[in-house]
């Protein structure tokens, strides 16, 4: 069901400073800051050849990511994301075995434009893991006639 690891995030305290790790010291390609206040998080995306990390910063004083960023003031990992072909089908099928989803269980637009939806840690062996749909699917804007919910 799941297809390739699309990113791994990193939370960070400083995005900026982890900006400039990925950028200067490992002379990696990355992205300008975006800001996602629906999702309370500011995102600096790294190009790597084979995937890509997503450095994320707490974003507002509701951010889920700052919660995190208390228990491990360096950061650290946070979650996976893994493409999938059908967002709906795969949380479905995620809900029919029993996992827990995080949130409405409806999927949100997530840092690329496309449905995400997050599963809980306690089901994936300790860690939070995205699906996302694949990129080469319909951007949201295309899927007006689909079980996309107006309020995503």
């Amino acid at each position: 069901m799941i297809g390739r690891l699309n990113h791994i995030a990193i939370a960070v305290p400083d995005l900026e400073e982890a900006t400039k790790i990925y950028r200067d010291t490992l002379g990696a390609k990355v992205s300008e800051p975006v800001p996602l206040p629906e999702h309370g998080v500011t995102t600096v995306f790294v190009d790597l050849p084979n995937t890509k990390i997503e450095l994320i910063e707490p974003l507002g004083g509701q951010s889920p990511i700052a919660a995190f960023i208390e228990k491990h003031p360096k950061g650290g990992m946070h979650h996976l994301c893994y493409e999938v072909d059908d967002i709906y089908e795969a949380r479905d099928r995620m809900v029919e075995l029993g996992a827990t989803i995080v949130g409405t269980g409806e999927p949100s637009i997530g840092a690329h434009d496309k449905p995400v939806i997050f599963m809980h840690p306690k089901d994936f062996a300790g860690t939070l893991i995205e699906l996302c749909l694949l990129y080469t699917s319909p951007s949201p804007r295309d899927l007006s006639t689909s079980r996309m919910p107006s309020s995503a």
